[in-house]
């Protein structure tokens, strides 16, 4: 009898999906060392998506400090950290909605800026 001890299975691009999701590190790891050489429909799309993401994120996040830090000099912190919470609030339910479609193999926009990354990264 013979046996397979070949465990691989091909990969359709969801392995670098699901890691893409997990900060930029892990989007240069699932690009660079899944996507690049393997690309697949589904991991071009996630891979847009998470690109944009994680760049509307950054900018956000020092966008906010910035503020907030002009607005600590002020003393006018307060409304300003509930702001900070409700924006960080969505980002995280964006991303949980991102993570779930790349878990189901999906390829479903996330809310906001899921289409606009389509159209902005067509190289990748």
């Amino acid at each position: 009898m013979e046996t397979n001890n070949n465990f691989t299975t091909p990969d359709n691009g969801k392995t670098a999906s699901i890691i893409s999701y997990f900060t930029i590190i892990g989007w240069l790891i699932a690009y660079f060392a899944m996507h690049k050489d393997n690309k697949t429909e589904l991991g071009s799309y996630q891979l847009r998506q998470t690109l944009l993401f994680a760049i509307v994120s950054t900018v956000l996040g020092w966008g906010l400090n910035f503020i907030l830090g002009i607005l600590f000099l002020a003393g006018g912190l307060g409304l300003m950290l509930y702001v900070m919470w409700a924006i960080q609030l969505v980002l995280f339910i964006i991303w949980i909605i991102g993570l779930i479609g790349a878990i189901n193999g999906e390829k479903k926009p996330i809310p906001l800026i899921g289409e606009k990354a389509q159209t902005m990264f067509p190289t990748i």
